[in-house]
């Protein structure tokens, strides 16, 4: 399969099932996807896996940084509980005069685009999930975040629930390639 295949095949996942790949092809897969344009070769990003109550303190740190009462609570908890395995993809964004920080930022996203793409190349469903929440204190302390990292969002991952849709046609781009001459 080519990468523009790859590429047409992928959607995201909003339902998975409870299987999920083990730490081990997690790490497989992030060798390659590690092979992202990287600036400087910093490595500006980690991958935390939260799985089991992990899950569970995420939905809890939600509800705090929302202050969400009752059943928006309830609901607003529950949602790190859609995966067994929820990949977060953290900006760790070192000091470098040549690289700037939205350099690094972009290297983090590059490998979090490319694993999102690896894992359903290795027959899991994935989708990238991000959101007002994402940057609040009690999100950035349950991640365990340092002052120098942001979280970008968390893929959610598990087994395939449905048979994959078609390939996708090619999105209309040619207004949004311009030429400069």
């Amino acid at each position: 399969m080519t990468a523009a295949e790859a590429m047409l095949r992928r959607r995201s996942q909003s339902r998975v099932t409870p299987d999920a790949p083990d730490t081990a092809e997690i790490v497989r897969l992030t060798e390659v996807a590690a092979t992202m344009a990287d600036y400087g070769s910093l490595r500006p990003w980690r991958l935390i896996e939260l799985r089991g109550d992990a899950r569970a303190r995420l939905g809890a740190a939600f509800v705090e940084a929302s202050s969400a009462e009752g059943k928006h609570a309830e609901k607003l908890a529950g949602k790190p509980l859609r995966a067994s395995l929820l990949i977060a993809v953290v900006a760790s964004r070192q000091e470098n005069f040549k690289v700037h920080a939205w350099e690094q930022d972009i290297a983090a996203a590059g490998v979090g685009h490319a694993l999102n793409l690896l894992l359903h190349e290795a027959g899991w469903g994935a989708m990238w999930r991000s959101g007002p929440l994402t940057r609040t204190d009690p999100v950035r302390r349950m991640h365990g975040l340092a002052d120098n990292e942001e979280l970008l969002g968390w893929l959610y991952v598990g087994g395939l629930t449905e048979k994959p849709s078609p390939d996708r046609k090619p999105a209309p781009v040619e207004s949004l390639v311009t030429t400069l001459r």
